[in-house]
């Protein structure tokens, strides 16, 4: 496990994405393994884990509330992290569910604020606004500008106080029908069955680890109001809470507010916890599921001891070298070297009653998964046996640092510091836990890994603590809470200013300075995307992606060798009219990384055996596309938007055509990398901890001598206006299906300074806010879906604007009469009111400092303007008109951006159960499609489709 937060957040957003099929290995026995292998970590180590300190002050109210201050005054910003020590494992079986349904009903209105809970701060600029649920903990978070903060404590305060009065048997019905929504969202796609049936295999019956945190449909059904309000009682008092303030804030200040909202809740009553009960695996256990995938994979689980062990650490460091990247013993001998898999993974999953390590690879489409799993145990069977190499464990240590630095950039959201400073307190006892795990990082050595390894290799055992419980008081409420706290005027936006250079070989440069953190962020922008691929859809892709996969002097896997020994990382990828090489390095190692960066830009050698394999992987992610309903939809929308021949009919994905990609040659893609990745035709972005001074001399140094192949660049092809027909209905099929993925797209005229104003603010009064009307119809009126969203999609020709949901099967057609009707009635009939007017102006403005808190972040801003044209100071006009912006205009937006009448509808789902309700709608004929987006001949004879 990586420090606690850090790891949690990294490897769980990886297993979600990737999930199927569970195996485990049988048990190794360490009595049949040689000894360890020695050495200790030396100096130089060490100095590549220097200490970090987030400063920190706490406080403990007279109701058991603790109170976690971070002052960091770099933006005009503050996050509030509450954390509930409660999740699923709290839960008994028959009643699962409740802590997760419990975290959509804190959203929907307390005693005194009886609405949606985003709205309010939408409203002021709230930014990373969520809440999440685990096994363990339920948490909420926002950023705020400062003024907003007592607006945010006060929603907190009102929700953890003052909400059962707001929960009626409408408002559960109507949140169990969203999470039943997200549960089939989840369950429908590619592998989302695994990690039910994982859960229930490994644990034991009644384990509070048995069970999914989204709970069972039985027990969401069954689950009365009176079951939820009890367990809010029980669970959501003061005393088992834990609030982290981080920003633009200090101490007393904060514990003034804390007091001043929150000291007035009662405590809550005790509380019996289950500290440690990691569960037993006893003997090997193997199953079997089939599900609707498109490649075989293979996942193996360890039972391990509660996140807190240093072993847990240990062993993250351990799942690194084994499936940790390119460098990786798993990846290399499975990807690289036989080929015989696509991607592999392995992490801990730090828990705080027991941990588990996962693995799992997914088989070449095809593939044999038999020599998978033969591959997998020969590579373990090794590491345990040999141990890890000194280098492989400095690579490891550092990248699992620089991570973690990272994410300390920031002051909320996921792994931000008031994210860490909390996880501390509740898994650790301590805002500071975090420091044992960079500890135990520090001091890792080849031995200690593998002397871990073998030893979690066997059982494990239950022990309960039982402690007095304190002596709790609560003050008397002391505020008026029938009102919100008015909010203060928030800064504008205060972007570094944009430094502009030029290298001895034509490289324009923009830098922003900021020295807030010791890291630098560069991105390379190339004026040339997928929209470049004419005839060749994917080539673009393919060419990016062999980018770094090889030079004249440095192999792929010595390429991320050499980043991460110095913590940096080198990215690559097309968007639809640019591409981006980017690189993030410590501001003190910056020369070595842009020396491997000179390298892949001026020496890549786009070697004919890599080509091979990613060739595979493309082939893999097209597949994984076509048998996911959203990348399916999304694939499939944009010929049919633009026509044959325009620069934009490509799949949005990016990732292009099978056909096409299956005879892509090394010269093709050499080619497209010698006419569009040239500094001519390229601006790099530099945002980060380092002045205009010291960046020419070492981009002179690395960068001076680029120069473009002697091949004239070919004119990039012209962005014609694309057709604008009337509705249109496209179906694809997938059988079984028990949602429908609609999306619904036309053409939009391209980017303005002026006029994108009005169209992204009445964008998002339509569909691009939580409180957006079409989210709140589909989803909180109609209980039909999970969300639902529009969207202007960024390009810089004619450009779509869509809208999307993936909704109930029987209520397909019933969605689309729903978005249609929205998308119509904004035009004049149920015009745009003040209010969402003023909501929508103050989420788009308020927002702005909270959206640009990470060097990252500002770069990618710097490259819209690069991208598009816009003056410098776009986003400092873009306040001052927006806020200018009438009902009138949005209306006027509406009829100069919408045509409700001209959609193109695509919808993926059992076309069984589709067919009849798409007919009744009278909107015209519904041509049935292939995967691959061709009409099927509907005379003749019904057509086999896939399973």
């Amino acid at each position: 496990m990586r420090p606690f937060v850090f790891s949690l957040i990294v490897s769980m957003s990886r297993i979600a994405a990737l999930c199927t099929a569970f195996l485990l290995l049988p048990a190794l026995s360490a009595c049949d393994l040689p000894a360890p292998p020695g050495g200790k970590a030396t100096a130089s180590t060490e100095a590549n884990i220097p200490p970090v300190d987030i400063p920190y002050q706490k406080a403990v109210l007279d109701n058991g509330l603790t109170l976690i201050v971070h002052e960091d005054r770099k933006t005009p910003i503050v996050a509030v992290n509450v954390w509930y020590h409660v999740g699923s494992k709290d839960e008994q079986p028959g009643k699962t569910g409740f802590a997760h349904l419990f975290e959509h009903l804190m959203f929907q209105g307390s005693e005194n604020y009886n609405d949606e809970f985003f709205r309010p701060l939408e409203a002021v600029g709230a930014t990373e606004m969520n809440g999440t649920t685990d096994s363990d903990r339920t948490n909420y978070f926002a950023n705020v500008p400062t003024p907003a903060l007592d607006r945010l404590l006060w929603m907190e305060a009102d929700r953890m106080g003052h909400l059962l009065g707001a929960i009626t048997q409408d408002r559960l019905d109507e949140q169990r029908d969203v999470v039943k929504n997200e549960k089939r969202q989840r369950e429908n796609a590619p592998y989302g069955k695994v990690w039910g049936r994982m859960a229930s295999s490994i644990y034991p019956a009644g384990h509070p680890y048995s069970w999914q945190t989204i709970g069972s449909m039985q027990d969401l059904d069954a689950a009365t109001l009176e079951d939820v309000q009890n367990w809010f009682k029980a669970h959501y008092g003061a005393a088992n809470a834990v609030i982290t303030i981080a920003g633009d804030v200090d101490f007393e200040t904060a514990l003034e507010k804390v007091k001043k909202h929150f000291g007035h809740i009662p405590a809550g009553p005790p509380l019996q916890k289950t500290l440690d009960w990691p569960g037993v695996l006893p003997e090997a256990k193997r199953e079997q599921m089939q599900d609707q995938v498109p490649q075989a994979r293979l996942y193996k689980s360890w039972v391990l001891p509660p996140r807190r062990d240093a072993a847990t650490t240990e062993l993250d460091l351990y799942a690194d070298i084994l499936a940790g990247g390119k460098n990786s013993r798993l990846y290399q001998r499975l990807v690289y070297q036989d080929q015989i898999a696509t991607d592999v993974f392995a992490a801990v999953w730090g828990r705080e009653l027991g941990s588990q390590f996962l693995l799992w690879a997914t088989a070449q489409p095809g593939g044999d998964l038999v020599a998978v799993e033969k591959a997998v145990n020969e590579e373990l069977a090794r590491l345990l046996e040999e141990g890890p190499t000194q280098q492989e464990l400095e690579r490891s240590r550092t990248k699992s640092y620089a991570g973690f630095l990272r994410g300390a950039e920031r002051i909320g959201g996921f792994g931000g510091k008031s994210d860490i400073l909390a996880a501390s307190q509740i898994y650790g006892g301590s805002p500071d836990a975090y420091k044992q795990d960079l500890d135990v990082l520090r001091d890792a050595t080849a031995e200690k890994l593998t002397i871990t390894a073998r030893q979690w290799l066997t059982e494990h055992h239950y022990t309960l603590e039982v402690l007095p419980y304190p002596d709790y008081s609560n003050s008397q409420a002391s505020e008026d809470r029938k009102s919100l706290p008015e909010v203060g005027k928030s800064p504008d936006l205060d972007l570094p200013a944009f430094q502009r250079a030029e290298t001895a070989s034509g490289l324009k440069v923009i830098l922003a300075e900021r020295n807030a953190t010791p890291l630098v962020e560069f991105r390379l922008l190339f004026d040339a995307g997928y929209a470049t691929d004419g005839d060749l859809p994917g080539l673009a892709a393919l060419s990016t992606a062999m980018l770094d996969e090889g030079t004249t002097s440095r192999n792929a896997l010595q390429i991320a060798e050499d980043l991460e020994r110095i913590g940096a990382s080198l990215g690559a990828s097309s968007g639809l009219d640019s591409t981006v090489v980017s690189l993030s390095a410590v501001s003190g190692l910056i020369a070595p990384a842009l020396d491997v960066l000179a390298d892949v830009l001026q020496n890549a050698s786009y070697p004919e055996t890599e080509l091979e394999r990613l060739r595979k992987q493309t082939l893999a992610t097209i597949a994984q596309e076509k048998a996911n309903p959203f990348p399916l939809a999304l694939r499939t929308l944009p010929p049919l938007l633009y026509g044959a021949g325009h620069p934009y009919a490509v799949p949005f994905t990016g990732s292009g055509r099978a056909a096409i990609v299956e005879k892509l040659t090394v010269e093709q893609t050499r080619q497209w990398y010698r006419h569009w990745l040239r500094p001519g035709n390229a601006t790099l972005i530099v945002v980060g901890d380092i002045s205009m001074q010291d960046l020419l001399p070492l981009l002179e140094d690395s960068l001076g001598g680029w120069k473009a192949a002697d091949e004239q660049r070919p004119d990039k092809p012209s962005l014609l206006a694309a057709p604008q027909p009337d509705t249109r209905i496209y179906l694809l099929h997938r059988s079984g299906s028990d949602q429908a993925t609609v999306l619904a797209g036309q053409t939009a005229p391209p980017p303005d300074a002026v006029q994108d104003i009005p169209y992204i603010t009445l964008n998002a009064v339509l569909g691009g806010l939580f409180t957006s009307r079409i989210n709140l119809n589909l989803r909180e009126d109609k209980g039909w879906s999970y969300g639902a969203r529009s969207a202007l999609v960024d390009a810089l020709g004619t450009r779509p604007w869509i809208t999307y949901a993936q909704v109930e099967i029987d209520h397909a057609a019933d969605a689309m009469r729903e978005m249609r009707r929205e998308i119509a009635e904004i035009q004049g009939e149920s015009p745009a009111t003040d209010a969402e007017l003023g909501a929508a102006q103050k989420s788009l403005t308020l927002k702005l400092p909270g959206q640009h808190e990470t060097n990252d972040a500002v770069a990618g801003t710097i490259a819209d303007v690069v991208t598009f044209g816009l003056p410098d100071d776009y986003y400092d006009s873009f306040v001052s008109r927006t806020n200018a912006l009438t009902p009138a205009d949005l209306t006027t937006a509406a009829n100069g951006l919408l045509r409700p009448a001209a959609l193109t509808w695509v919808v993926v789902g059992d076309l069984e159960r589709i067919r009849p309700q798409i007919a009744e709608l009278g909107w015209g004929e519904a041509i049935e499609l292939d995967k691959d987006g061709v009409p099927l001949d509907t005379s003749a004879p019904e057509p086999d489709r896939p399973e």
